[in-house]
């Protein structure tokens, strides 16, 4: 009989730099009484992340969702844009926000992400930008949809929240379509408590994106724009400073999580690994897998519920669907008919404890009681 674990397991945990480099890092910003507005830490963070992201022109934003909402914003796109069903809820909240209509696309069953060969046909007059999103870390397909875009002369935007320093090729993942979006959530590999970036080629949009962020502010006393307030301030970016000194460390340890989870699961009928990437080809974000009922016997749902008696606490995640919810009810391209893949996949995936700290006895343990719900559903068949 496996024994619950003593202390909860959830699907991540913060990237915590030591204490004593924060309270030496909020000392610089105390006694620079510059809390916000473009001070040193958030012009030093810039600086780095335009290194290890490998990118030209970065912003920083005090979270994720107000990034993509103004990098939306700032392309002054209209009418429709096609994306996929299956993402968080802010992926398309930003296309709310500045009165797009989203039109859904389905997905790759193999990536989860939007399926580039069904682009083509949602495309109309009306289309003005596709919006990918990089699920768990799983490039999208780029050049199908830079192809795309550039037969339609249309945008290209990334929501890039689980891709954070993935590569394609050698390539930095920024370095395709107009924008990319960074989530430095405290969930995301790299954080600062809370925030995010926006990546981007057109050197004309770092200062339009300046002034959305700052109140369409060009002067103390001239407004040029409407713009929100969504700067990242000294604080998150002085963590910010600290957490980006031990990423490579983390990566290195969820490298090792993530092989043990592999050799434990391997021959598990039933039970696909989604976030297969390694090296500077993955994002190290999260650890998914897919679980097949017909195969394995018991349904993703139930297996959610069951970890939970022993301590385990794993996300449905995405779920439910974007296209699921009430507003959009009304759209062609949210009908349930219109996404088979889409509606199947967010029954059959479950994120898994991952992060650095976790033990890889305890991913062996994880695994165990993966395998034993299995044994027990095919005995219970064969009598």
């Amino acid at each position: 009989m496996i024994n619950k674990f003593y202390e909860p397991l959830y699907v991540t945990r913060p990237l915590l730099p030591g204490i004593e480099e924060v309270n030496k890092r909020m000392k610089e910003i105390w006694e620079s009484k510059w809390l916000t507005n473009n001070g040193v830490q958030h012009k030093k963070l810039e600086n780095e992340l335009k290194s290890y992201l490998d990118v030209e022109h970065i912003s920083l934003f005090n979270n994720g969702t107000l990034a993509l909402l103004l990098g939306l914003k700032s392309l002054d796109l209209t009418g429709e844009v096609i994306t996929t069903p299956f993402t968080f809820p802010a992926t398309v909240q930003a296309l709310d926000w500045n009165g797009l209509t989203p039109v859904f696309c389905d997905i790759d069953p193999d990536t989860l992400n939007i399926d580039a060969n069904k682009i083509e046909a949602l495309i109309t007059e009306k289309t003005s930008a596709i919006l990918g999103v990089h699920v768990f870390g799983n490039p999208c397909e780029v050049e199908k949809i830079q192809s795309l875009a550039d037969k339609y002369n249309l945008k290209v935007i990334y929501d890039g929240a689980h891709a954070f320093g993935t590569r394609i090729d050698g390539k930095p993942i920024s370095s395709f379509g107009d924008m990319t979006m960074f989530s430095f959530h405290a969930t995301k590999l790299f954080n600062t408590v809370e925030g995010g970036a926006l990546a981007f080629k057109d050197e004309k949009l770092n200062k339009k994106l300046n002034l959305l962020k700052n109140f369409g502010l060009a002067g103390p006393e001239e407004v040029v724009l409407s713009g929100l307030n969504a700067k990242m301030n000294e604080v998150q970016a002085g963590i910010g400073l600290e957490v980006l000194k031990i990423v490579e460390a983390e990566r290195a340890k969820r490298e090792v999580i993530r092989n043990t989870y592999e050799t434990y699961l391997a021959g598990i009928p039933g039970i696909r690994i989604l976030t297969g990437l390694k090296g500077e080809n993955s994002s190290y974000q999260y650890f998914v897998i897919e679980i097949d009922e017909e195969k394995y016997g018991r349904s993703r749902d139930w297996v959610h519920e069951e970890l939970k008696k022993y301590n385990v606490f794993t996300r449905r995640y995405f779920y439910p669907l974007c296209s699921d919810f009430g507003w959009y009810l009304h759209l062609e391209s949210a009908k349930t008919e219109n996404l088979p893949r889409a509606q199947k996949a967010v029954k059959q995936v479950l994120s898994m404890p991952y992060y650095g700290e976790l033990e890889t006895e305890s991913v062996e343990k994880i695994c165990t009681i993966l395998k034993e719900k299995i044994h027990v559903k095919v005995v219970a068949l064969n009598n």
